[in-house]
């Protein structure tokens, strides 16, 4: 088969329609992540497309470049979220890499990442130092509940018992970030800009869940997820330190659980994790699964990785950004988080 691979240039329903059929599709391989993406941190964003002899999508890659002077050059599928990487035939897919690691070699970038959700049949090195949580949904929130052991139980009634509250929607967008701000701040990690997430709700007004936990009228929990496939996906979720002995965040999750299942999904996924951390052990407590990432990198030299507070080079960060004020760290942070993918 003759494939030629390009930079798409064509609709948006020819694009969606073709990843939506594909294996390994996440709700990150849509175009408009395209437009979200160079809109908000003006990011070029290089979307690859396989044709055929007859000019048929047989195969896509979006692709994202992330450059500055501090971290370096990375060309990532896809930056600041879970999944990416190509779709489409294995001869495709193959295609797409060799095409992204010659656009790599060319301009001297410092690592190539496709964060696949799935095995792909490239030359590339792995990496699995990530995972995802995964549980099967059934179709009553009853059944799911009494599947649930005591303990667990226990700790979704505790929050309900303390008059925490759950609501859903797009007007839960500032309150979310509210949250999310101050508990990134506390783990000594940029957040992303309000702007991103506002602009997540205008464009996927449909398939993306804003929610957040209140107690006494005040926002403690909050979470944001993706319906996409079969499946619901809680990307982001947070919740305050002082208000761990109410448990916000179990009734967080567990409200998600039962809006998925009444929304049609049999799949609840917990997002991405490091294996053995306090958040890895927080998701398998829900009776899920792990399931292994794929994300395939080609890099300048050895030892290349996009940038982590974890690294040796960078663990100074954290411990100055949980002392700064909560005001500062919303206001700077974005500038800062827009160069780490």
């Amino acid at each position: 088969m003759t494939i030629s691979v390009e930079r798409f240039d064509g609709l948006e329903e020819e694009w969606d329609e073709f990843a939506s059929a594909q294996h390994g599709f996440t709700h990150f391989h849509r175009l408009r992540w395209r437009a979200l993406i160079g809109k908000v941190f003006a990011h070029e964003c290089a979307y690859l497309a396989a044709r055929d002899a007859d000019d048929r999508l047989v195969g896509i890659l979006p692709l994202v470049r992330v450059r500055s002077f501090v971290f370096g050059h990375y060309l990532v599928s896809m930056p600041f979220l879970n999944y990416g990487g190509p779709l489409g035939s294995d001869e495709a897919v193959q295609a797409l890499v060799e095409a992204a690691v010659a656009m790599a070699q060319r301009e001297k970038v410092k690592l190539l990442e496709l964060r696949s959700r799935i095995p792909l049949k490239v030359s590339l090195h792995a990496s699995h130092r990530k995972i995802t949580v995964m549980r099967d949904l059934p179709d009553d929130p009853d059944v799911l509940f009494k599947q649930f052991d005591s303990r667990l139980r226990s700790q979704i009634r505790r929050p309900q018992k303390e008059g925490v509250t759950v609501e859903f929607g797009p007007d839960q967008v500032v309150p979310f970030f509210k949250v999310f701000a101050r508990h990134m701040r506390d783990l000594g990690t940029p957040a992303q800009p309000l702007r991103f997430f506002r602009e997540i709700a205008r464009q996927f007004p449909d398939d993306c869940w804003f929610a957040c936990a209140y107690l006494g009228g005040m926002p403690v929990a909050a979470g944001c997820g993706f319906r996409f496939g079969d499946e619901f996906e809680m990307t982001w979720a947070s919740s305050l330190r002082a208000y761990n002995r109410e448990a916000p965040n179990m009734l967080l999750y567990w409200s998600c659980m039962e809006r998925a299942i009444r929304d049609g999904a049999r799949r609840f996924n917990f997002g991405r994790c490091t294996p053995e951390t306090g958040t890895h052990r927080f998701k398998m407590q829900w009776g899920g699964r792990e399931e292994q990432l794929w994300w395939y990198d080609y890099a300048a030299t050895a030892d290349v990785a996009t940038p982590s507070p974890n690294d040796r080079a960078y663990r100074w960060g954290p411990r100055i950004w949980r002392r700064l004020p909560e005001s500062i760290a919303t206001t700077f942070g974005p500038s800062i988080v827009r160069y780490i993918p």
